[in-house]
């Protein structure tokens, strides 16, 4: 089973593929997508939508998963967050795929133990889990967590 985890955001899209057979985990490839702070709105969204359609192309995920949204104390960034969201799962349903959510808490529970875990906590894990991985960014660390907690914790 191949798994595409997504940290989705407007400045930079975080990706990882991870393949899970059983309890065992192999990375495949992670990246980051940024869009310019200063292109249109339509521009930036179109661009995300564009490139994850290229890595769902070249990587062929089974199945995608992303985090649950989660509200900031600043609308103006939900808004946002909400539409690099959109963008991304317009990609994934482009592409027939089915994507998974999980809460923010339980991703890290998953990978790390607690649900308090911070990202340093996180990308240290990870380094255990996936021995030798180089990772893109911390966009991308987030996103191969996200794929991982998938393997995880949604039935096969």
């Amino acid at each position: 089973m191949v798994i595409l985890g997504l940290d989705p955001s407007l400045s930079c899209t975080g990706w990882g593929v991870i393949r899970a057979e059983g309890s065992r985990i192999a990375h495949i490839a992670n990246g980051q997508i940024p869009t310019p702070a200063k292109a249109p709105m339509a521009q930036r969204l179109a661009a995300l939508q564009a490139a994850l359609g290229a890595v769902i192309a070249e990587y062929r995920p089974d199945r995608a998963a992303a985090e649950e949204v989660f509200v900031n104390k600043n609308p103006q960034s939900t808004l946002k967050l909400a539409q690099a969201r959109g963008a991304v799962l317009a990609a994934c349903g482009t592409a027939g795929l089915d994507v998974r959510e999980h809460a923010a808490r339980l991703v890290k529970k998953a990978v790390v133990g607690t649900g308090g875990a911070d990202k340093t906590q996180v990308q240290a894990m990870l380094k255990v889990l996936l021995p030798g991985v180089k990772v893109a960014g911390t966009d991308a660390a987030d996103a191969l967590a996200v794929a991982i907690a998938d393997a995880h914790l949604a039935p096969r």
